[in-house]
């Protein structure tokens, strides 16, 4: 296995952080000491652009490391998915690189699977992917 760079480790760390408890009670424990300090600023702007710039600053980045996160998730389980796929020998592989597919082409892939829904009794022993060919989608390689 490859080592991780920093900048993985970090946002690894991050938000694995940003997800526990510890990290509510703290961002919480922010905000009240913000709130109390109100009074002693005499609720000024200044006040209140510290709380702004703060979160202002914090969402911008953690949307970055968020999603990536959310690319390392979604490769990991699309790799298992197709594992899956290929460990079994009456799986239809034809759906394993649909995530290469425009938004349009998954689109009219979901209608077809969709419309093949009605004839599930007729589906029991065969495979969506095999009834949706039958129906006319172009998209899955035959």
């Amino acid at each position: 296995m490859m080592s991780k760079n920093f900048f993985e480790r970090f946002s690894d760390r991050v938000v694995c952080f940003t997800g526990s408890p510890a990290a509510f009670i703290t961002a919480c424990a922010f905000v009240i000491i913000w709130a109390v300090t109100g009074p002693l600023f005499g609720f000024s702007e200044t006040w209140q652009l510290v709380i702004n710039t703060g979160t202002t600053i914090v969402t911008f980045l953690m949307v970055f490391l968020i999603q990536k996160a959310q690319n390392k998730d979604s490769k990991a389980i699309q790799i298992k998915l197709n594992e899956l796929i290929a460990s079994h020998k009456e799986a239809s592989n034809r759906l394993v690189d649909i995530e290469e597919l425009t938004e349009a082409e998954l689109d009219k892939l979901h209608k077809s699977y969709e419309k093949s829904e009605h004839f599930s009794k007729r589906l029991q022993n065969s495979h969506y992917g095999d009834e949706i060919q039958k129906n006319g989608s172009d998209i899955i390689p035959g």
